[in-house]
């Protein structure tokens, strides 16, 4: 049975983290794939670490564990990544996805070991929506750079979502943080049952 392809959100309470998950499953599920996604909580309030867990592929998924082996993660604040444990079982190959101006002052281990791209998703969000909740324009890169989904779908999951005038800030800050990225660079597809 071949792997699903899996995600791990790491951000703070009151970034929009759970959300970003259940979008990206919904975005996956809208473009025809099975997808689970569940958060797992530390103290729950404001600013505490929060962690999310995506899984995406073409058939049934029956593991409901945490997401330990990631191919690729998301971080909501950089500061994140100087917590042990935050990139641990990164896949060999796997990608970093940031929310930063830039990968400088990033721990050069990570940039080594693996694909990092930084993304001002926290600018991009409060441009388009007048606050810093960066889960948005995060996922949306995610799906350019992975290509796991077409980002049409991923755009429908953030309409369903939110009302017409909260839906369409989120959608501008998904083009903006779309224009950024190099669409398929991480090209990664939803695994399909081997026989």
């Amino acid at each position: 049975m071949a792997a699903p392809v899996e995600i791990r959100i790491h951000g703070r309470g009151g970034q929009g983290n759970v959300v970003a998950a259940y979008l990206l499953a919904a975005g996956a599920i809208h473009a025809g794939f099975e997808a689970q996604a569940f958060p797992s909580f530390g103290a729950e309030r404001r600013g505490a670490p929060v962690t999310a867990f995506v899984r995406i592929r073409e058939t049934p998924i029956r593991r409901r564990s945490e997401v330990e082996h990631p191919d690729f993660l998301v971080v909501q604040d950089a500061k994140l990544l100087n917590i042990p444990g935050t990139a641990a079982g990164l896949v060999p190959g796997g990608g970093i996805l940031v929310n930063a101006e830039s990968t400088d002052g990033l721990p050069s281990a990570l940039l080594e070991a693996a694909k990092v791209v930084a993304i001002p998703a926290s600018r991009l969000a409060k441009e388009s929506l007048g606050r810093d909740i960066p889960n948005v324009p995060l996922i949306a890169a995610l799906v350019g750079l992975t290509g796991l989904f077409p980002a049409e779908d991923f755009v429908a999951a953030v309409t369903a979502r939110f009302d017409a005038k909260t839906a369409a800030k989120n959608r501008a800050a998904a083009e903006a943080a779309l224009a950024l990225i190099t669409p398929g660079a991480w090209r990664r597809q939803p695994a399909k049952e081997v026989a």
